[in-house]
């Protein structure tokens, strides 16, 4: 695969030198735009060598963007949605016919594996589809008669948005979020994560080459505590989508709020999965195993508590531990790797710090537990702790990395209170061939979404989000329409309804 990985280095060169001193910079007004800000390095998470700079940006140059989506927002607006639905499946064509540039870029400044990322850009492709067919009737509301009236409901876009997407799969969570955006006719103000932000710039490309308006779709760089601050204080900026830490959104919250912005969170998670003794386990081991270990571990979905039945705990966790230890670790762009490497130095230094953790609570280290040795990326084994109880933080916290935790439960109820019991709420998975079992365990938990006997298969019209620490609103279907656009209702007297008079 060195010709993918040469695809990358060759996609990511041309991006740099697009900008005058060779450090990334912006997409502003459909424009490329040189930055003047502070520059920060790029690494590739499988080599460590810098891939490249880019700027962060100045108020001056984030100032700019939001003029150019301010400015652009009107027309945009107001183009009928049927161009807006062709401009939106053009940008899928193009992502298409990018798919592997686009996906080798993933792996290269993501450290994301080729065999999920081949079909990556391909996912982006059907975000925008499915959300451009939608583009004609986001606007179309309910007719709710009354006795004495009709009352008519309608949306429209509610302005320039923010979105700031993270570093694990950038491009795919980017068009998330974006299509969306674009089909309800909203102006978008992109700001990628710091540590992959190649991969999501292509997208404004495509953009600009499908058709979309200048201004429309901009792009700004830079880091969250400076550009990321500026962005959601901005008074121009009508709503925040963010993907990220728990901690970042409470941030960005604090940081709306005198503007009184709209916020969208798609945040941390805990997941479990909960294993009862009569469950298929064969697939349960599958999908416990692929749902922690793809993606590296970083993944906000990823069910990184294992719940198992006290009866089966022994045996199914050292069925577990056998596929951990045999798990290919290597090259991202090695179609047979099946872990990568970890997005950053600092990243990789936090997932290690739970190792010590893990034993100093009383945990054993079941799989993995250490780097691996002779590489100069950021390559963590895949690791499982076992003879762990909820009450640890290994069992707590979001490590976002390829570690599972395996803790035993007694019964229903004790796999309930277990599951429930973190500030987290993003997903669940539940293995049981006992229907009714199957209900009453989803209707207990505390969470957004549950897949029961299935790993995380998202379908695009169905709600994606999470209660508690994990976010806020939904995504996909008409639920992303509500976040991007306004609701007004009209009610229209039928002209038998009596009206008070005072002062006669």
């Amino acid at each position: 695969m060195s010709n993918m990985r040469n695809l990358a280095l060759e996609s990511v060169g041309t991006l740099n030198a697009l900008h005058g001193d060779g450090a990334l910079g912006h997409f502003v007004a459909g424009q490329a735009a040189s930055g003047n800000g502070p520059l920060f390095d790029v690494v590739d998470p499988s080599t460590g060598a810098v891939l490249g700079q880019c700027h962060d940006a100045t108020e001056a140059e984030l100032d700019a963007a939001v003029a150019a989506a301010r400015d652009a927002f009107a027309s945009w607006s107001a183009t009928p949605p049927e161009a807006r639905r062709k401009i939106l499946h053009r940008m899928a064509d193009l992502i298409v016919a990018r798919a592997d540039e686009i996906a080798a870029v993933e792996c290269l400044d993501a450290g994301q594996c080729w065999r999920f990322m081949s079909k990556a850009a391909i996912r982006g492709a059907e975000n925008f589809r499915f959300f451009a067919d939608r583009a004609p009737g986001a606007a179309d509301g309910l007719a709710l008669p009354s006795a004495d009236h009709v009352n008519i409901t309608s949306r429209k876009a509610i302005g320039p948005v923010a979105v700031i997407t993270p570093w694990n799969t950038p491009f795919m969570l980017s068009t998330w979020k974006i299509a969306p955006a674009l089909a309800a006719g909203c102006t978008v103000v992109h700001k990628p994560a710091e540590w992959s932000p190649y991969s999501a710039r292509l997208l404004a490309e495509i953009g600009k080459e499908a058709g979309l308006p200048d201004g429309v779709f901009n792009s700004v760089n830079g880091l969250g505590e400076s550009t990321g601050r500026r962005l959601t204080e901005h008074p121009d900026i009508k709503a925040v989508a963010f993907v990220g830490e728990s901690s970042t959104g409470s941030a960005i919250m604090r940081q709306g709020a005198a503007t009184l912005k709209r916020v969208h969170f798609e945040l941390g998670g805990k997941n479990p999965v909960i294993v009862f003794d009569d469950a298929d386990l064969d697939l349960a081991l599958d999908a416990a195993v692929f749902m922690i270990y793809s993606l590296n571990g970083q993944r906000c979905t990823s069910s990184s508590r294992l719940l198992v039945q006290r009866s089966i705990y022994d045996s199914f966790v050292e069925k577990v531990a056998e596929r951990v230890r045999k798990l290919k670790v290597g090259d991202p762009f090695d179609p047979a790797t099946e872990v990568g490497p970890l997005i950053h130095p600092r990243h990789f230094a936090k997932v290690a710090s739970y190792m010590e953790i893990a034993t100093g609570e009383g945990a054993r280290i079941a799989a993995g537990g250490a780097p691996v040795q002779g590489t100069e990326g950021f390559f963590f084994q895949p690791t499982l702790f076992a003879n762990a109880e909820q009450s640890m933080r290994i069992a707590r916290e979001e490590i976002f990395g390829p570690v599972l935790t395996a803790i035993p439960f007694d019964d229903e109820a004790d796999a309930i209170a277990k599951a429930n019991d973190v500030e987290y709420g993003l997903a669940g998975y539940l293995w049981t061939n006992d229907v009714g079992r199957a209900l009453r365990v989803s209707d207990a938990l505390d969470v957004g979404m549950v897949w029961v006997n299935s790993e995380n298969v998202r379908h695009l019209p169905t709600p994606f989000g999470g209660t508690k620490a994990s976010g806020i609103g939904r995504d996909g279907g008409d639920w992303s329409f509500d976040f991007y656009m306004e609701t007004k209702n009209v009610a229209l007297a039928r002209g038998t309804h009596k009206i008070q008079q005072l002062g006669i």
